[in-house]
This record gives C-alpha cells, sequence and structure tokens, in this order.
C-alpha cells in the first residue's frame, strides 16, 4: 500500500461519537473506576504493579513474537541472569514502563524526548526518530506491503508535535477513553521509530490514563486482549486508515478497556483473598518470625531469595535464610535451585498470576 497522507488529530466528532462507541463507552468506564477504586484496597501498590506490569511486559512482547514464560522471566529478574536475548527484551520493556511511570509522576506530562527515552529503554538502541526513508510495514507470510508509513522526518515530527499536543492536554469535549483510542492508532500511524513503536505505543496508553486521573498506578495494560484478538486489531487500524472507519475500532479499544479492567479486578480480589489468607496462616503457624512486611515481600517478590529479605527487612543472612526456610516448611513457598542460588516460590501467587 502505497503512502496515504496521514491527517492530523483530531477526526471529525461525528466519526468517534456514534451511539454505537457511546453505548459501550459507558461499559468501559464503568469497569475503569471500579478498578481504580479496588487498587486502592491492597496494602501494598509496589506488589500489584509488579506484578501487573510482568503481565504486560510478556503479552506485549509476545505481540511481537517475543516469547517467553513467566517463569523464565521471574528467575531472570531473581538472578539477575538476563542472558537470553528474549527474556532480557521482555525485562527492557517492564523497565520503560517504570521509566515512564516516574516521568508521569514528576512532571505531569510527556515531552519528545520522554517518548524516545522510552523507546530506548525498550530496544536499548539510541537511533531515535527515523530519518531515512524506506520504512514499510508488511504481512509475515506474504510479503506483502500493508501499510507505507511517514517517511520525511519533517513530516513525522510535526505529526508528533500534533500528537503531544493532544496526549498532553486533558480533552474538554471529547471523552478521555475515545480519546484514547484516537491516539493510539495515531502513534501507531506515524510509526516514528525502525523499532520499537507497537511497544512504546502501549506504554502511552497507560501513562495517559494515569495523565487523565482515570488510574493511579499503571495497572491496566490492553496487550493480552489485543493478543486475543490480533487480526481484528491490525484489520481495523487498517479500515481508519484506507476508508475512515473509526466507529468498528474505537468500539474495540473500548471494549479491550473493559474487558481488561474486569480481569484485573477478579485478579485484584484474588491476591487480596490470597495476601490476608497467608498473614492469617504465617501468623499462627510461625509466629516468631512472622512479620507484615515479610509477607508483603513474598507478594512483591513471587521468587524470592536471602538478598531481597535482608534488603527489605534489614536483618542478616542467617535470620533471612532462617525465614524463609520456615515459610517453605509450612507450604507457603517452594524452593527452588538456580546455579548456586536458592529461589522460594509463592506458588499460588503464582498460580494467580499466570491466569489470563
Amino acid at each position: 500500500m502505497s503512502y496515504i497522507k496521514l491527517p492530523k488529530l483530531p477526526p471529525k466528532r461525528e466519526e468517534v461519537e456514534t451511539i454505537e462507541i457511546l453505548r459501550q463507552l459507558s461499559k468501559s468506564a464503568n469497569a475503569l473506576g471500579e478498578l481504580k477504586g479496588i487498587a486502592k484496597t491492597i496494602p501494598n501498590q509496589e506488589m500489584l504493579i509488579n506484578a501487573v506490569v510482568l503481565q504486560e511486559a510478556q503479552d506485549s512482547s509476545e505481540i511481537e513474537n517475543i516469547i517467553t514464560t513467566q517463569d523464565e522471566i521471574y528467575k531472570a529478574l531473581a538472578s539477575n541472569n538476563q542472558q537470553e536475548s528474549q527474556v532480557k527484551e521482555v525485562i527492557n520493556y517492564r523497565r520503560a514502563i517504570f521509566a515512564g511511570f516516574n516521568l508521569i509522576k514528576k512532571q505531569g506530562f510527556l515531552k519528545l524526548k520522554d517518548i524516545e527515552f522510552i523507546q530506548e529503554t525498550i530496544i536499548e538502541n539510541n537511533a531515535g526518530i527515523r530519518a531515512l526513508p524506506g520504512t514499510v510495514l508488511k504481512n509475515d507470510k506474504t510479503g506483502e506491503t500493508v501499510y507505507t508509513p511517514p517517511q520525511e522526518k519533517a513530516e513525522i515530527l510535526d505529526l508528533l508535535a500534533d500528537f503531544l499536543e493532544h496526549f498532553n492536554v486533558q480533552q474538554q469535549d471529547l471523552n478521555p477513553l475515545i480519546n484514547l483510542a484516537i491516539l493510539h492508532y495515531q502513534f501507531e500511524s506515524i510509526h516514528p521509530f525502525y523499532d520499537g513503536n507497537g511497544r512504546t505505543g502501549r506504554i502511552l496508553n497507560i501513562l495517559y490514563l494515569i495523565i487523565n486521573d482515570l488510574l493511579d498506578i499503571p495497572i491496566l495494560y490492553l496487550s493480552s486482549y489485543i493478543n486475543e484478538h490480533k487480526a481484528d486489531y491490525y484489520c481495523l487500524l487498517n479500515a481508519v486508515t484506507t476508508s475512515n472507519d473509526w466507529s468498528a475500532y474505537i468500539i474495540y479499544m473500548l471494549k479491550a478497556v473493559e474487558e481488561t479492567a474486569n480481569r484485573t479486578i477478579e485478579k485484584i480480589n484474588s491476591i487480596n483473598v490470597l495476601l490476608d489468607e497467608t498473614m492469617i496462616y504465617a501468623q499462627e503457624r510461625e509466629p516468631k518470625v512472622y512479620r507484615k512486611e515479610f509477607i508483603e515481600l513474598l507478594f512483591e517478590q513471587p521468587y524470592c531469595k536471602i538478598d531481597f529479605v535482608v534488603e527489605k527487612l534489614q536483618v542478616e543472612r542467617k535470620a533471612a535464610a532462617r525465614y524463609l526456610k520456615k515459610m517453605e516448611a509450612i507450604g507457603i513457598l517452594n524452593s527452588q535451585k538456580l546455579g548456586r542460588e536458592t529461589l522460594y516460590l509463592n506458588h499460588k501467587l503464582l498460580e494467580i498470576l499466570k491466569k489470563r
């Protein structure tokens, strides 16, 4: 497909506020509002962010055909052994999410250099914005060109400036969830980098929700939904480009928000129940080593090790090892050797996290 000039934002309001879109919008907004409220019930937000961010890092990378398992990722994080290239890419994506979240917390908006930093963190390459023409998107199976993004750097920069203007300014007349879908399409269509555009765009989604106060922390990601409906996703993006068909695409994105929010709510509820049960059980069975911060650590780090306990509880290694072995003895943890290190798995939590 030859290049179709990409219009600047916004599209016509009547194209993005159909009755069908507004009907789905109500359900999506309700689910997201419920998620924001329930997220506050987790006593330690770090455990929730860690759990959900890692799932997103895996799912988003899978869209790019970077296939890993959660076990591989957790082991790599716990042991600092990230030699496997695909595991490293997933962990880089996780780092990029936290980098973006910290930028939003610090300044409340994003600049172009921030987006470049997020993308650079993902791919470990500072090539920056595309400067050379010739980039096209092809069908992996047929080799057919399915989309040609803007080619000239000046046009790419102009479109990105327009994108950021609409990304950072809270919309007065357009619901931010509708605008989220529009912005996602626009960024993917600009395709400003040689690599990492999809993963960068999916991080921008969550940062936009936080900027607009729809969430407080980065816990809603659409990658699992996109993975399950990948063919529809690319087809609907293409329909906006070729036929200006915004309605079906926006409804798809709104459904992604609704379904993902509901799944995340279910996951949070399950984690909360397990955390409460584990606190009570550990206190009853091992009152001498029970500490609230220790049990929370086992939920922050489902693959725990002595170093984590030493740092969190400020205890000696011998005491940390004893704490972990006591939790294994009463069935809260399972130990696993990885080289010279012993990792302690919160196996019940891992079962919850692995559910899609």
